[in-house]
């Protein structure tokens, strides 16, 4: 039988960017300095894989039925915005005053990894559209191929049911400077320009 202390150390690889080393690193330092942080770990991870599930409104990770965003009649019922992951209503939560509602697809249409329409909860979507229509969808998918793709998808759902559709912006991130920005973000913020 392989020895505890492997198994952990190879348990902890299932995070991302976790190799063997950080593993190692990780569990030893549970080990031998915070074991009392350790065990807190290891029941808050326990409670958290059998309690947290889907919003079943907008597919976000919540404890509840209904995650506390969808619950809130302060928000904006006209705005939805789509975004592949929960990180993702995360990161617009903390960066902008959005007050709208989400629609978390977990993940993006991949047709080589068997990620379609059904995996993305995109048949729930349109039953949204058609229920109860928002007055704006943002698309708000990363700027990568698949991404990319999705966002049409969804561009096209949104026309036929006849929602006003809007993309976010990608381009030069701010601070940025050109000589160091890919080829591809510098074309797109270029064809995306606006006037001033």
């Amino acid at each position: 039988m392989e020895p505890l202390l492997d198994q952990l150390i190879e348990a902890l690889r299932c995070l991302p960017g976790v190799g063997p080393k950080s593993a190692q690193r990780m569990a030893l330092q549970l080990l031998e300095r915070d074991r009392e942080g350790g065990k807190r770990l290891s029941e808050v991870l326990e409670r958290s894989m059998e309690l947290i599930g889907r919003c079943t409104i907008c597919r976000n990770l919540t404890e509840q039925e209904v995650c506390q965003i969808c619950a809130n009649d302060q928000r904006d019922k006209s705005l939805l915005c789509i975004v592949e992951s929960p990180s993702d209503v995360i990161a617009i939560e903390q960066a902008t005053g959005y007050r709208g509602r989400y629609f978390v697809l977990m993940g993006r249409l991949s047709p080589l990894d068997g990620i379609g329409p059904a995996e993305l909860g995109l048949e729930q979507l349109g039953e949204q559209l058609t229920s109860n229509p928002p007055k704006e969808m943002i698309v708000a998918t990363n700027p990568t191929v698949e991404g990319e793709a999705t966002a049409y998808y969804l561009q096209r759902m949104a026309q036929k049911h006849e929602v006003k559709v809007s993309r976010i912006a990608h381009g030069v991130p701010l601070g940025g400077e050109l000589e160091f920005t890919d080829q591809s973000t510098i074309a797109h913020a270029f064809s995306s320009r606006l006037s001033i």
